[in-house]
């Protein structure tokens, strides 16, 4: 039977964690000033509904505007777990932007964020982490990062981390060395990524891979790979099942052995059977991968000779599909064909 009682609970669909917005646009204005309030839970509870506020790239800009990224700056010390990882949420909802992006700079925002990498609760860790990979997407951002020093200790955490953060900080380090890989040579990356060619989960193998090739690229890098035995693990990842780990282990073998000491060691673990086996590899990238790395193979003495058995299989991707195979196809053929 119906009852005349007025319930005092909220209806099902009421989030009671969420303070409820003012209108239109008083809403960004009353949440900044609630995420300073003095009383914990009105600070949660502006936090979160914040949170779903800025999901609308429209709210983006206003919230800037009104100063609601120095506020979560000042949340990221919050005592309160739920402030701290509702905070960091925020930041990198905003970092996805690129008024967000911007402001993070010049706020210095990474400088707070980055405390948080020692926060006693993995979802702030992973959350802090996630704001700085996104910020590092971008050459400013990349550059503001090295310039902080930061990378240093990211690989650092990198060796400590739990998996999913591991994999969100090979992610920043990526995108930092497009801009600098002295930071990373100096924190010793390279002995850090050829730790995780080993680990269990592919997705971590293949951008340790992917980190070491880009890392590769200055001489220091390539000399470094030699010296920590990471051809060898390398070669192994060749016949790995997963796409990706196969590709990005061809890729980082094609940029170490451009050097005479890189082809020579790479020749010497028996790379080139491991290599020839990945030229009709279904996936275009891989093949392209292992047809260049073949290729630096071929310029010394003992990787043409041992090419020359497989120049037919080699020739037959000089009409592949993918001009880019194709090409660096017909660019093997002649090198490995080449008589003095």
């Amino acid at each position: 039977m119906a009852s005349t009682l007025i319930s005092a609970k909220y209806p099902t669909n009421i989030d009671a964690t969420k303070t409820p917005l003012a209108y239109g646009n008083r809403a960004i204005p009353r949440l900044n000033r609630e995420l300073n309030d003095a009383n914990l839970l009105v600070r949660q509870r502006a936090v979160m509904s914040l949170c779903d506020h800025l999901h609308d790239p429209e709210h983006i800009a206003e919230s800037i505007r009104t100063g609601i990224d120095k506020s979560l700056k000042g949340l990221l010390k919050d005592p309160d777990i739920t402030v701290r990882q509702k905070a960091t949420e925020c930041l990198c909802v905003m970092a996805g932007h690129a008024l967000g992006r911007d402001s993070f700079l010049e706020n210095e925002t990474i400088y707070p964020v980055a405390l948080l990498f020692d926060d006693p609760e993995p979802i702030a860790r992973k959350n802090a982490h996630m704001c700085v990979m996104m910020i590092s997407e971008t050459p400013p951002g990349a550059e503001g990062i090295v310039q902080a020093q930061f990378v240093d200790l990211l690989v650092k955490k990198l060796q400590v981390e739990l998996d999913n953060i591991k994999e969100i900080i090979l992610d920043t380090l990526h995108f930092c060395m497009r801009v600098d890989t002295n930071s990373a040579l100096e924190a010793n990356a390279m002995e850090a990524f050829t730790v995780l060619l080993k680990h269990e989960l592919p997705t971590i193998r293949f951008k340790a891979a992917r980190d070491i090739m880009d890392l590769s690229v200055p001489l220091a890098g390539k000399d470094r790979a030699v010296a920590c035995g990471a051809l060898q693990l390398l070669k192994d990842m060749l016949s790995d099942l997963t796409t990706e780990v196969r590709a990005n282990a061809a890729g980082a073998i094609m940029t170490i052995t451009i050097t005479t000491k890189g082809k020579y060691t790479a020749i010497h673990a028996m790379t080139i059977p491991a290599l020839v086996n990945l030229v009709d590899d279904i996936n275009s990238e891989v093949r392209l991968n292992a047809i260049k790395a073949l290729t630096c193979l071929a310029e010394a003495p003992e990787g043409r000779r041992e090419l020359l058995q497989h120049v037919e299989q080699i020739r037959n991707h000089t009409k592949d599909h993918r001009e880019a195979v194709a090409h660096a196809a017909r660019i093997a053929v002649k090198v490995i064909t080449w008589l003095p």
